[in-house]
C-alpha cells in the first residue's frame, strides 16, 4: 500500500500552485533571515518547520502529505550525509585542535615573504586548512585572526589579503572530501566519493590557479612591519596535520567509503595531535568537571554538525513534498521542450538552476539538497552524464556566487572576523564589498562554464564504472 501511495500524485489544493507553498515559506523565511544577517543553520530550522506546517493544510490528503514527509527524512541519501558529518565534523576539531592554524602561519611567514608573495601564500594556507577541516566558514573564523593581521604589517594589500582567506575557505568546500557540500553532491548523485575528487580537481585546481595569478600580482601595496605578538604565535609542529588530511583523500581515492576514510582521518589526527602535544586524551574525550560540560573535543565536532544535520533533514522533506507533487517533473520537462536539447544545455542547467538555488539560502549545502535529487540527477541522467560529472558541476557551481554574498554565512562569518581582527590592531578593515572580487569564485565560475561550452573534463555515465550508489 506504501508504494502505491508512492506512485500517486501527491493533490493539493490549488494543484501545482498549491504545492509551491512549503517551497515558498521557505525561500521567504530563508532569505528574510540572511538579508537581515540573521541567518544560520539553527535559525532556518524554523523556517523549514513552517514551511512543512502551513504545506500541510493544502494537501487534500493529510496523511499522504504527511508520509511523502517522512520518506524525505528517511532518505538513504540523507543517512549517509548525516553519518559523513558526523564523522567530518569531530576531523575538522580534532585538526583544528592540534594546532593546523599555528603550522600553516608558521610556513608562510618563515619564508621572509612579503606583499604579495605572501598574499599567495596567505591563499595557499587558507587552501590547506579548509581541505583538512572541510569547513570553510570555519576556515575563516579561524585563520582571519592571525593571518590578515600578519599579512597586513608585511606589505599586503588588505583588500586582496582578505579575499585570499575567503577564496582558500572556497577552494577547501569545493574539493575536501570531508567539506558538506561535496559529500552531499555525491550521494545525491550516487556518485563514488573517488571519482568526484579524482574529476574534480583539475576544475578546483585550475580555478586556484586563475586565483593565485591575481594574488601575486595585485596583492602588494603596502608597508612590510611584523608585530611581535605574530611572531610569538608560530609553531611548525602543527603541519604535522596534514599527514591526517592525506590519510583521509588517499582512503577516499583508494574507493574506501567516505566513513571508513573519516575515522581513519580522525584516529591520525587524535595520534599526531598527541604525540606533538598540542592535545591532551582527556581533550578528546573525558569526565567534565561540571555536570553539562562538554566531553571533549568529540561531541564539541559533533555539536558543531547538528545544525546542518537538523536542516538538512527537513530540507529533505520539503523537496520530497515537492517531487510528489510533481512540481519538479513539470519543471524539468518544462525546461526539456523549451530549452534543453543537448549535452551542453544540460549542463549549462545544472549550472544555472544550482546558482539560482545558493542565492537566496545562506547555507551551500542545503541549496545542493533542493536541486540535486530532485533536478539535478534526472537532468543528468536524461543526457546520460557521469554522476561524478552532475556532482562536480553542482559543487563548483554552489561554491561560486555563493562566496561573495554578504547574507551568505560563510561571506559574514569571514568579514565578522575581519573587522574583529583589524580592531584588534588598529587596522582599517577593508569594506565587505571586497568579498565581490572574490578571485577563486569567479574564477571557478569562469572555468565551469568553459567546462559545460567545451565539454572538457566531461565524462558521460557510459565512461563509469558500474556504480557505486553505496561506495
Amino acid at each position: 500500500m506504501q508504494d502505491e501511495a508512492r506512485n500517486e500524485r501527491l493533490q493539493m489544493y490549488g494543484g501545482l500552485w498549491g504545492g509551491m507553498i512549503p517551497l515558498l515559506v521557505l525561500i521567504i523565511g530563508l532569505v528574510w533571515l540572511s538579508v537581515a544577517e540573521r541567518g544560520g543553520t539553527k535559525p532556518f530550522w524554523a523556517c523549514a518547520w513552517l514551511a512543512l506546517a502551513i504545506g500541510l493544510f493544502f494537501a487534500r490528503n493529510k496523511a499522504q502529505y504527511c508520509l511523502a514527509a517522512m520518506r524525505g527524512i528517511g532518505d538513504k541519501t540523507g543517512i549517509v550525509i548525516v553519518t559523513a558529518w558526523l564523522f567530518a565534523g569531530v576531523f575538522g576539531k580534532l585538526m583544528a585542535a592540534g594546532g593546523l592554524v599555528d603550522g600553516l602561519l608558521w610556513m608562510g611567514m618563515s619564508t621572509g615573504a612579503q606583499g604579495g608573495v605572501f598574499t599567495l601564500l596567505v591563499f595557499l594556507a587558507a587552501m590547506l586548512f579548509a581541505l583538512g577541516t572541510g569547513t570553510s566558514t570555519g576556515t575563516c573564523i579561524a585563520l582571519t585572526p592571525v593571518l590578515f593581521p600578519a599579512g597586513y604589517f608585511l606589505g599586503c594589500d588588505p583588500g586582496l589579503l582578505g579575499t585570499a582567506i575567503l577564496s582558500g575557505a572556497a577552494f577547501g568546500d569545493n574539493l575536501a572530501p570531508i567539506s558538506d557540500t561535496t559529500i552531499v553532491s555525491a550521494y545525491t548523485q550516487g556518485a563514488r566519493m573517488k571519482d568526484v575528487v579524482r574529476s574534480r580537481f583539475p576544475l578546483a585546481i585550475s580555478a586556484a590557479g586563475l586565483a593565485a595569478v591575481v594574488f601575486l600580482l595585485f596583492g602588494g601595496g603596502g608597508e612590510a612591519h611584523v608585530m611581535p605578538e605574530i611572531q610569538a604565535r608560530l609553531d611548525p609542529s602543527g603541519i604535522l596535520l596534514l599527514l591526517a588530511l592525506a590519510v583521509v583523500v588517499v582512503s577516499a581515492l583508494m574507493g574506501r567509503h567516505i566513513i571508513e576514510s573519516l575515522v581513519y582521518g580522525n584516529v591520525a589526527a587524535a595520534v599526531i595531535g598527541v604525540a606533538i602535544g598540542n592535545i591532551r586524551p582527556t581533550d578528546i574525550f573525558g569526565i567534565p568537571e561540571k555536570s553539562g560540560g562538554s566531553t571533549g573535543l568529540i561531541q564539541s565536532g559533533i555539536d558543531g554538525v547538528v545544525g546542518a544535520i537538523i536542516f538538512a533533514i527537513l530540507i529533505l522533506a520539503v523537496t520530497q513534498i515537492l517531487v510528489e507533487c510533481g512540481i519538479m517533473q513539470r519543471i524539468l520537462e518544462f525546461a526539456h521542450k523549451s530549452m534543453v536539447s543537448t549535452v551542453r544545455q544540460a549542463e549549462l542547467f545544472i549550472i544555472g538552476v544550482t546558482v539560482v538555488a545558493s542565492i537566496p539560502i545562506s547555507a551551500n549545502a542545503p541549496a545542493e539538497l533542493l536541486v540535486g535529487p530532485s533536478l539535478v540527477r534526472p537532468m543528468g541522467e536524461r543526457f546520460g552524464l557521469a554522476a561524478a560529472r552532475r556532482a562536480n558541476l553542482m559543487d563548483c557551481a554552489v561554491c561560486t556566487i555563493f562566496f561573495i554574498l554578504p547574507w551568505h554565512i560563510a561571506v559574514a562569518a569571514w568579514y565578522g572576523a575581519l573587522v574583529s581582527a583589524a580592531e584588534a590592531w588598529q587596522i582599517t578593515p577593508p569594506p565587505i564589498s571586497a568579498a565581490l572580487y572574490n578571485p577563486y569564485s569567479w574564477a571557478l565560475l569562469a572555468v565551469i562554464l568553459f567546462s559545460a561550452l567545451t565539454g572538457w573534463n566531461r565524462r558521460m555515465a557510459s565512461d563509469e564504472e558500474p556504480s557505486g550508489e553505496e561506495a
